[in-house]
């Protein structure tokens, strides 16, 4: 038998899953760990935390299947994108908290680059908006404010790394300082034509090169873990951002292949091939987790709140005991009743950017029930993401490519059938929920794979993929127009001073 092992480092727990050569999950373990909240607007994590929770988990995993580490043919890792870690290369000590992609400490630093004129710059060499979700400006933080680092970091006594780097530094006993291109291509300092560190970026937020990894394909040798913490000598052969790691999980490989992940938020990427194209519609461009070769593309939305407005549902209004009820609840009735629940609690993401907004419940009559109101939410979670799928198809086809045929899903929301047919209704094309739909962490297995020659290529890799359902439209599109139109009316008015 071939056992791949998958380390999946997310915001709220790190989890690890065994795999077979046939994308099947054997075992999977999961550790949460504490979430750090200075003061508001900031995020952190203790870094060894990350480190000690990814291990004990990769640990769980191989004993609950009954597997030494020496019967594992490579190790993957997958992870939160952005978060920001620095460390002391001689003592491996962090030198501040990890600071998480949601921390929006950096602003001001990014509104002193906008004000400069740097958007077109930042977003020609690398895809991105000036934003603080990315780890340039919070780099630039921790060197200005962790006591003495900025001056360490001159002597070269510093390593900087997104969670993966960390993660790899300390299984390889601080041998391999490295990461791939698809995370590399989320810090806002790398240069994803070039796929190098960029010389002006770096000096524009006054950081040191000698911090930075070696970058890496994400099929690739990262390093060997020392023997100590599995029992073997592993490597580690495939390295993914979150995001990217399911987009190739999903075996979406082609330009004009497409996933949604419906997670907290939701996160769309369509593969664009290997031309980098800038976004007209609000979208970012972002490198695809790829092999070495050509530099390959997607274009990128994230929908803010997603899964999360159920958690309100049973939370703040108490409407469900559990999330599981919210299906139960929303069939109860035929429809929403005209009822639009725009969940901008923190704002709206793509292709709207509007960080202002706040959420709104529109369309209320004397016949609304909480039933109505559950199936506006899980409705505004379809809403968002094809609003996003239609911003990516006009961008397809504005640059000479064609509209997404299909849209491939997965995450913990995609178990729910109304939620999936409400989607393809929406769309008009069909929606595809796979067997498999832990494709984050199976994206990274196959990576590792592909690097320990257990697969040939992607094409093996497609013909493995297997679809669990497939939901096709059945609204007409008249009327899914229509209900188009009604949610952007309702989206105008979040947004109205």
């Amino acid at each position: 038998m071939t056992y791949l092992l998958a380390l999946d480092q997310g915001t709220s727990s790190s989890r690890s899953i065994v795999f077979d050569g046939a994308g099947r999950v054997v075992t999977m373990a999961q550790r949460e760990f504490a979430q750090i909240y200075p003061q508001p607007g900031w995020v952190e994590h203790n870094p060894h935390d990350l480190w000690q929770t990814q291990l004990e988990t990769a640990r769980e995993a191989l004993r609950q299947a009954g597997l030494r580490g020496d019967q594992i043919q490579a190790v993957g890792i997958t992870n939160q994108r952005e978060t920001t870690l620095v460390w002391n290369r001689k003592t491996g000590e962090p030198v501040y908290n990890a600071i998480v992609w949601q921390d929006r400490r950096a602003e001001g630093t990014c509104a002193a680059l906008r004000e400069r004129g740097l958007e077109d710059t930042v977003r020609q060499k690398t895809g991105l908006r000036i934003d603080a979700y990315f780890s340039g400006t919070k780099l630039k933080w921790i060197l200005d404010n962790a006591s003495g680092a900025r001056a360490q970091a001159e002597r070269g006594e510093l390593a900087f790394g997104t969670v993966d780097s960390w993660l790899i530094w300390n299984l390889t006993g601080g041998e391999r300082h490295v990461t791939d291109v698809s995370n590399a291509s989320r810090t806002m300092l790398f240069n994803v034509h070039t796929r190098q560190w960029d010389d002006e970026l770096l000096a524009l937020l006054d950081i040191p090169r000698s911090l930075m990894p070696e970058v890496l394909p994400s099929s690739a040798l990262f390093g060997r873990m020392k023997a100590e913490w599995l029992g073997a000598p592993l490597e580690i052969g495939g390295v993914a951002g979150d995001q990217q790691s399911a987009l190739f999980g999903q075996a979406c490989y082609q330009a004009g292949m497409a996933k949604n992940t419906y997670g907290t938020g939701c996160f769309l990427l369509m593969h664009t091939g290997e031309r980098f194209q800038t976004s007209e519609n609000g979208l970012i461009t972002t490198a695809t987790a790829q092999a070495a070769g050509a530099p390959q593309y997607a274009l990128e939305g994230s929908v803010f709140i997603g899964g999360a407005v159920v958690q309100w549902l049973r939370d703040g209004l108490q409407a469900i005991e559990a999330s599981s009820e919210v299906q139960a609840l929303a069939e109860s009735v035929a429809d929403a009743g005209g009822v639009v629940l725009v969940p901008a609690f923190t704002g709206l993401g793509a292709p709207y950017w509007q960080p202002d907004a706040r959420g709104s419940i529109t369309g209320i009559t004397r016949g609304t029930t909480m039933a109505h109101i559950a199936r506006a939410a899980l409705e505004s979670i379809a809403f968002q993401s094809a609003a996003l799928l239609e911003a990516m198809s006009r961008d397809a086809v504005a640059a000479g490519g064609v509209p997404v045929r299909e849209l491939r899903v997965d995450g913990g929301a995609c178990v729910n059938d109304l939620l999936m047919q409400f989607q393809a209704d929406l769309l008009g094309i069909p929606v595809v929920r796979p067997e498999v739909i832990e494709t984050t962490a199976l994206g990274a297995a196959y990576l590792a794979g592909l690097h320990a020659g257990v697969y040939s290529g992607t094409e093996e890799l497609a013909a493995q993929w297997r679809a669990e359902r497939t939901f096709k439209p059945r609204m007409p599109r008249d009327q899914a127009q229509e209900k188009m139109a009604q949610w952007e009316r309702a989206v105008r008015q979040t947004t109205r001073q």
